[in-house]
């Protein structure tokens, strides 16, 4: 799974999940153009990391749910290299209420930033991916399953997966997939957000077949077989990599 030579963009990248990816992504020989949010001193530590392997890392710095930011991050990255290959949308926030408890303010937060800036950051990413590419969204399992306080994130995932099926029709013509990779239970700094983290964790350890909770890691490397030729006929689909536990009643 050889991706020397090419482009990737990731958001969210300087922790978590996005930093797994970036990382992965650079082990396998792809230059990376990495955006974060506010922690200067993560998006660097990952940067050097990535340099390590001997790829190049731009960070980019800002919002993408400030979408009017987004030009300006393309602009970036086809001044520094040319061209782009690969899109990993996987930069997530969100407000965790009970729904009767959530305010409009809290509702538009949060798909915007979980759904409605994946929108502006493809229609960017397509005219860079001259030779085609590959687009992967990073979902969650609330898409699909109700889970306590989760009903602004969880729709926001859903709408998330919906629309990443209809830029799967539309760009497949230009050679380029897309697809969704939903986690299962991941400890991640987002996880500290939740109420009764531990007992969550806990809980679903216990539920998940393959005994352990999944790591970053994990979705890091069906990021990178997505990413590859080998994932060539795969377009619109969600993968979900939980360890079982969506398979359990």
């Amino acid at each position: 799974m050889d991706i020397t030579k090419q482009i990737a963009f990731i958001t969210g990248g300087s922790r978590g999940i996005g930093r797994a990816i970036a990382i992965r992504l650079a082990q396998a020989g792809a230059d990376i153009a990495m955006n974060y949010l506010r922690n200067r001193a993560a998006a660097e530590e990952t940067a050097k990391i990535i340099e390590d392997t001997g790829s190049r890392c731009l960070l980019l710095k800002g919002n993408v749910a400030e979408v009017e930011k987004i030009p300006a991050m393309y602009e970036c990255i086809q001044k520094e290299y040319g061209k782009l290959d690969i899109l990993i949308s996987n930069a997530a926030s969100g407000v965790i209420k009970p729904a009767l408890e959530l305010t409009r303010r809290h509702w538009s937060w949060t798909l915007d930033i979980n759904a409605g800036a994946f929108l502006p950051l493809v229609q960017h990413a397509v005219p860079l991916m001259k030779n085609g590419g590959k687009i992967i969204a990073v979902s969650s399992l609330g898409a699909v399953r109700a889970i306590p306080q989760y009903a602004a994130v969880g729709s926001s995932k859903a709408a998330l997966e919906s629309l990443a099926r209809h830029l799967a029709v539309e760009l497949a013509p230009k050679n380029i997939n897309v697809n969704v990779i939903s986690a299962g239970i991941v400890e991640t700094d987002a996880l500290s957000h939740f109420p009764h983290k531990d007992e969550l964790l806990e809980s679903s350890r216990i539920k998940t077949p393959a005994g352990r909770l999944v790591t970053p890691d994990d979705v890091a490397d069906v990021a990178l077989f997505l990413c590859s030729p080998m994932a060539k006929m795969i377009y619109g689909q969600t993968i979900v990599v939980d360890g079982g536990y969506s398979i359990m009643a």
